[in-house]
């Protein structure tokens, strides 16, 4: 598959979402929103892609100087992007392999390998040492 990208589609994209440092919660709501719509396509093309990439490393950026997770712990993480998402532990199935494993590690009775950590963080799109 060959990857290939259009700077005039990109640029609209860039214009029609207008992404940009984050400074307010209303501003990460309304991109957390977009990227909610993105992840929610069955097929993203890959400008849309890259938009993906850049509006989740802002919001990222936002909710670490916001919400710093310092003292939060790898399965808290995992918790709180599955509730933000509001999705089911059956989704992790796949990703974790079973769902023993799913509750073990929802249970803080089982520690994420870097496998699953890298497998959790494409899934989330977010960098996977949130999971060590």
């Amino acid at each position: 598959m060959t990857f290939t990208f259009n700077s005039g589609i990109y640029s609209q994209l860039l214009s029609q979402y207008q992404p940009r440092i984050i400074k307010t919660e209303e501003e990460n709501e309304k991109f957390l929103e977009i990227v909610e719509e993105l992840l929610s396509r069955s097929y993203l093309t890959s400008e849309e892609d890259v938009l993906l990439e850049l509006l989740t490393k802002l919001i990222e950026d936002f909710e670490e100087k916001h919400y710093p997770i310092n003292s939060s712990t790898p399965h808290s993480r995992l918790k709180h992007l599955m509730e933000a998402r509001s999705l089911e532990k059956a989704v992790l199935v796949e990703i974790l392999g079973s769902i023993e494993i799913v509750d073990q590690v929802f249970n803080g009775e089982l520690k994420i390998s870097r496998q699953q950590a890298e497998a959790l963080g494409k899934f989330f799109h977010v960098d996977a040492s949130l999971f060590f």
